[in-house]
C-alpha cells in the first residue's frame, strides 16, 4: 500500500483482544512496507559498516605504498558512500510511509468503530480518552511500525559487524562482539521503569484532556454560573501534574540515553587501548586496527536505533492498548426476537416499538414523546435508532416485528435516523452539507422550507465570499460556529428531513427556535413528512399540537397516550411538564383533578 492508494478499501478485523496483539496484527498487515524498508535498511546499515573496511585498506595501502590497493580502497568507499546515500533517502521514504499508512490504517478503524456505535460510543469510553486515542496515540503507534524496520536492519549489522571483525582480526573482534551485546542490553533493566513512569505520564495527560473536553464542551454553562474560575484550577491543577509526570519520564530517559553515551565511549577506550597494544607487539597491523577502530565508532549509529525501539515500543504498547479497548467495542446483539432481513433482503417497515418502555410509534404517523427527565429523553431516541444500550440485557427496538440490533448496521441506519440534541455541521458549502444518503424523494429545497431556513439563505448569501448570491455555495465554519444556535438547529433539521429515512427521530429539534418558526416548523415539519413514521421528542405545546399522537414517559415507561389536548386535561403530570408548572401549581391541579367525578369513581374502584 502506498500513500498516494489511501484510504483503504478496507482496514481490516483488527486484533483487539490486547496492545500486543493489535500491534502483531498491525504489523502483519504492513509486511509489504516492512520487507522494502527492511531492504534499504540493510542497503544503508551495509555501506556504513562498510566504511571501516575501505578505510582501514587504505590507511594499509598507504603504509605499504601500494598504488593498486588504494585505489581499490577508494572505489570501495565511492561504493559505499553510494549505498549510504541511496538506502537512508529510500530508508526515510519507505520507513514514512510505513507510519502513514499504519496510522491511516488505524485512523480509518477508529471512525468505522464511532460510526458502529454512534453515541454510546462516548458513553462507554471516555471522551478525553477517544480524543488522546484519534490523535495522539495513533502517532505513536505509527512511530512503533515506522522504527520496526530499521532496527531490523541495525540489527543484522550489528551482529555482521561484529561476525566481520571476528573473522578479519579476530583478537579485536572478540573485544568487539564480547562489548556490543553488553552495549544493547545494558538498558533493559531501566526499561521496567522508565516505561512505567511513561504509562504515568500519559494516563495524567489523558485525564487532562478529557477535563479541557468537558471543559469546553460547557463553557457556555460554566460562563453562566460563573464557574470558569473553579475549572481553570482543576485543569491547571491536572496540567502540572503532567508537567511533573513528563520530567519524572524525561529523566529516566536522559538516563537510559546518558548510558548509551558512556559505555559505547567505554568500549571504544577498551578497543584502542588493547588494540595499541596488540599493534606494539606486531599482532595487528596498522590498518587492521583502523579498521577496528572505525568499525566500534560508526557502530554507535545502528545502536541508536536500540534505544529509539525502546523508546518507541514504550510508547506504543498504552496507546496500542487504548486503542484496542476502543476497537474491542460491540455493537451489542441481544437473544430474543430475530426478525433479519425480510424476503429478498428487503428493509423491514412498520411499527416502531421498544419493548422496555411500552412505547410505539405507528407505521406512517408523527408521533410525540414527552419524558420528564432530559436525559432520559436522550437515551430513548438513541435506543429507538438501535444504538447499543448502557443495560446490554435489554431487548432491542423492534421495527415492523424485526429487531434493529439484528440488521446490518448499514441496514440499521437507512432505516432508521437519529437526531440528536446537539448534532454536528461539519465545515464545507450548505450544498456539499445536505448532499447526503437519501431516497432521492426530498429536495433539498423542500427540507429547507419545511425546516423554516428562509433567514438562514438570506443571510449566508449575504455572506458569500464569491458574491454569487447563490447561499448553496456559501461555506458554512466548523460545527457552524458562524451561525446561531436557531440556524444550526434548522439546517440540521434540514438535513434529516433530505435523507427522507423510514423512520425519522428527532430529539428536541426546535429547543433554540422562537415560538413563531417553532410554530411553522411544526407545520412543515407534518406536511413533509405525512405518510412516514417520526418520532419528536420535545416538551413544546407548539410541536406536540401538531402530533397525530403523544406518548407520555414517566419513569421509565408510558404513562400515558393520547392527543396533545387530551393529555393536557386528564393527566397532570403531563401537564406538568409541557406547561412547566410550579410545586403549588401542580398540588392545585391535582386536587382539582381528583375532585371530579370521573377520578372519584376510578379510585373508588381501585379500592
Amino acid at each position: 500500500m502506498q500513500i498516494r492508494d489511501l484510504p483503504y478499501p478496507d482496514p481490516g478485523v483488527p486484533d483487539a483482544r490486547s496492545g500486543g496483539r493489535f500491534l502483531l496484527w498491525l504489523g502483519r498487515n504492513q509486511l509489504g512496507g516492512q520487507l522494502r524498508s527492511l531492504a534499504w535498511g540493510l542497503l544503508h546499515f551495509c555501506g556504513v559498516a562498510g566504511l571501516p573496511f575501505g578505510v582501514g585498506l587504505a590507511v594499509q595501502a598507504l603504509v605499504d605504498r601500494s598504488g593498486g590497493r588504494l585505489a581499490l580502497a577508494g572505489g570501495l568507499i565511492a561504493a559505499f558512500g553510494a549505498a549510504i546515500t541511496v538506502g537512508d533517502t529510500m530508508l526515510h521514504r519507505t520507513a514514512v510511509a510505513n507510519w502513514i499508512t499504519a496510522a491511516a490504517r488505524v485512523q480509518q478503524l477508529l471512525a468505522r468503530k464511532t460510526a458502529e456505535l454512534g453515541s454510546a460510543l462516548t458513553r462507554r469510553v471516555a471522551a478525553g480518552e477517544v480524543v488522546a486515542v484519534s490523535t495522539g496515540d495513533v502517532e505513536k503507534i505509527g512511530w512503533f511500525v515506522e522504527a520496526v524496520s530499521r532496527f531490523a536492519a541495525a540489527a543484522f549489522t550489528v551482529v555482521l559487524v561484529c561476525v566481520g571483525l571476528v573473522v578479519y582480526q579476530p583478537a579485536l573482534g572478540i573485544v568487539v562482539a564480547i562489548g556490543v551485546p553488553v552495549l544493547a542490553l545494558a538498558v533493559l533493566p531501566l526499561l521496567p521503569r522508565a516505561t512505567r513512569r511513561a504509562d504515568i505520564q500519559r494516563e495524567k495527560a489523558g485525564k487532562a484532556t478529557e477535563l479541557a473536553s468537558d471543559t469546553v464542551a460547557g463553557l457556555r454553562v460554566l460562563r453562566g454560573i460563573g464557574g470558569e474560575e473553579l475549572f481553570l484550577g482543576r485543569y491547571r491543577q491536572a496540567s502540572q501534574e503532567v508537567r511533573r509526570a513528563a520530567v519524572r519520564s524525561a529523566r529516566m530517559w536522559s538516563l537510559i540515553s546518558a548510558v548509551q553515551v558512556l559505555l559505547p565511549g567505554l568500549l571504544l577506550i577498551t578497543v584502542v587501548w588493547y588494540g595499541a597494544r596488540l599493534a606494539q607487539e606486531g599482532r595487528v597491523t596498522v590498518g587492521e586496527l583502523v579498521t577496528a577502530f572505525s568499525a566500534v565508532t560508526l557502530l554507535m549509529y545502528p545502536l541508536r536505533h536500540f534505544e529509539e525501539i525502546a523508546m518507541a515500543y514504550s510508547f506504543s504498547r498504552p496507546s496500542a492498548k487504548r486503542a484496542a479497548r476502543v476497537l474491542a467495542l460491540e455493537r451489542t446483539s441481544y437473544e430474543g426476537e430475530r426478525g433479519g432481513l425480510g424476503d429478498g433482503g428487503a428493509l423491514p417497515t412498520g411499527d416502531l416499538y421498544d419493548p422496555v418502555t411500552g412505547l410505539l410509534a405507528p407505521a406512517g404517523r408523527l408521533t410525540g414523546v414527552v419524558c420528564g427527565d432530559p436525559d432520559t429523553a436522550g437515551l430513548l431516541a438513541e435506543r429507538l435508532g438501535g444504538h447499543a444500550a448502557e443495560d446490554e440485557k435489554s431487548p432491542s427496538v423492534l421495527l415492523g416485528g424485526v429487531a434493529l440490533d439484528d440488521l446490518p448496521l448499514g441496514a440499521a441506519r437507512t432505516c432508521v435516523l437519529v437526531q440528536d440534541k446537539d448534532p454536528v455541521l461539519l465545515s464545507g458549502t450548505l450544498r456539499e452539507l445536505l448532499d447526503v444518503p437519501a431516497s432521492g424523494r426530498v429536495r433539498a429545497e423542500d427540507a429547507l422550507t419545511a425546516a423554516r431556513c428562509e433567514d438562514v439563505l438570506v443571510a449566508l448569501a449575504q455572506a458569500s465570499a464569491e458574491d454569487t448570491g447563490d447561499p448553496m455555495e456559501t461555506r458554512i465554519t466548523e460545527r457552524g460556529r458562524s451561525l446561531s444556535g436557531g440556524q444550526r438547529q434548522r439546517l440540521a433539521l434540514a438535513r434529516s428531513l433530505v435523507t427522507d429515512p423510514e423512520v425519522l427521530v428527532l430529539d428536541e429539534p426546535t429547543s433554540a427556535v422562537d415560538s413563531h418558526t417553532e410554530a411553522r416548523i411544526g407545520e412543515g415539519l407534518a406536511a413533509l413528512r405525512a405518510g412516514r413514521t417520526t418520532v419528536v421528542f420535545a416538551s413544546s405545546p407548539l410541536l406536540l399540537d401538531r402530533a397525530d399522537r403523544v406518548v407520555f414517559v414517566h419513569d421509565g415507561e408510558v404513562a400515558a397516550v393520547g392527543l396533545h389536548r387530551e393529555l393536557l386535561r386528564g393527566e397532570p403530570r403531563y401537564r406538568a411538564v409541557v406547561t412547566r408548572e410550579t410545586a403549588e401549581e401542580q398540588l392545585t391541579h391535582l386536587s382539582e383533578h381528583l375532585s371530579e367525578p370521573k377520578a372519584l369513581q376510578e379510585i373508588e374502584e381501585t379500592a
